[in-house]
């Protein structure tokens, strides 16, 4: 089964529950690092997550997980908050940033660059406009290697 797929099948077990819980499932990320597979569980809530919130959803969803049996291999449960700089992946991640400032890095150079930071003006499934200094840049979404928010500090 392809990470997207086992992505995509914990997702739609787990929304419903963790809805229920008064949560909203973020983002589900299926990885391998070094030796170890993890399965991340990214939740939120409009006033923020904090140890107790991530101990209560792994705690109602570690054994729906296994009945579930979706992963063969041995993996690492972690449930956390997507933090101030989230991550986006999903359309839905890109949808809720519009009007806000966000980083885009990217494969291949776009005018010579392959990093941009600027409000993100609109999205679509094939490309996002980004503002920057009155200047709007076209990004196909496909080009995206990493998008995320950023917190000003």
């Amino acid at each position: 089964m392809s990470v997207n797929n086992i992505e995509t099948k914990v997702e739609n077990l787990l929304k419903d529950v963790i809805q229920n819980l008064g949560y909203e499932l973020y983002d589900v990320i299926y990885a391998k690092e070094a030796k170890d597979f993890y399965l991340r569980i990214i939740i939120d809530k409009k006033d923020g997550i904090d140890l107790n919130d991530c101990e209560k959803v792994n705690d109602a969803i570690n054994d729906i997980l296994d009945e579930a049996d979706y992963i063969k291999d041995q993996y690492f449960l972690e449930v956390s908050s997507p933090g101030v700089e989230r991550v986006l992946r999903k359309p839905k991640h890109f949808q809720s940033q519009v009007g806000n400032e966000i980083l885009v890095k990217l494969f291949k150079p776009l005018e010579k660059q392959k990093e941009f930071t600027g409000i993100l003006k609109s999205y679509s499934e094939e490309e996002l406009i980004l503002t920057q200094d009155d200047k709007e840049i076209k990004i196909e979404v496909k080009n995206i290697a990493l998008a995320r928010t950023v917190f000003d500090w």
